[in-house]
């Protein structure tokens, strides 16, 4: 009797399939690569001086939503709003030059994630991050990478850690 296995691997033809993402950026005409990354450095560079007014608007929102959810006005829907903004604030911090926003607000993500999850409600974790949000915020910590500031960073992933243990 023949061993099918060898007769299936011998029948195996593997093909590339091409996307249509591929082929758009394959085509004719369009940017070159190079022109384009520098099309979006001067862009991002000319959005710096606006990112202050937007960070600022951002954290107050964000200290709003919270302070809704603290008080239960915002009961339904409390998570998605909270992690919009802070999804907003991590998305954007790193391209902003500013590593340690976007650490502090991906923790947080992962913290309403928990919580979302089932993990219970934990004000002072919240408010933990949105005090280290408003702290990245400041001049002095606005460039600094998250392994400058071991201290803090050992202490959001305490608080992590403790919500990611704690039951639902």
């Amino acid at each position: 009797m023949p061993d099918d296995k060898n007769n299936n691997e011998d029948n195996v033809r593997i093909f590339d399939v091409e996307t249509t993402f591929q082929k758009y950026a394959r085509r004719p005409g369009g940017v070159p690569r190079d022109r384009a990354i520098k099309y979006a450095t001067t862009r991002v560079e000319e959005l710096k001086p606006e990112f202050d007014e937007w960070l600022d608007k951002e954290l107050q929102a964000l200290a709003e939503a919270v302070r809704k959810a603290e008080e239960g006005h915002e009961a339904r829907g409390w998570i998605d709003t909270i992690n919009g903004h802070a999804r907003q604030l991590r998305d954007v911090g790193t391209t902003m030059d500013s590593e340690l926003l976007t650490y502090v607000a991906s923790s947080l993500c992962e913290v309403l994630d928990e919580m979302a999850a089932g993990a219970k409600f934990n004000r002072e974790s919240i408010s933990c991050h949105v005090d280290a949000l408003f702290l990245a915020r400041q001049r002095p910590y606005r460039g600094l990478k998250p392994d400058q500031v071991p201290e803090l960073i050992a202490g959001l992933r305490r608080v992590l850690q403790h919500i990611s243990t704690s039951p639902g």
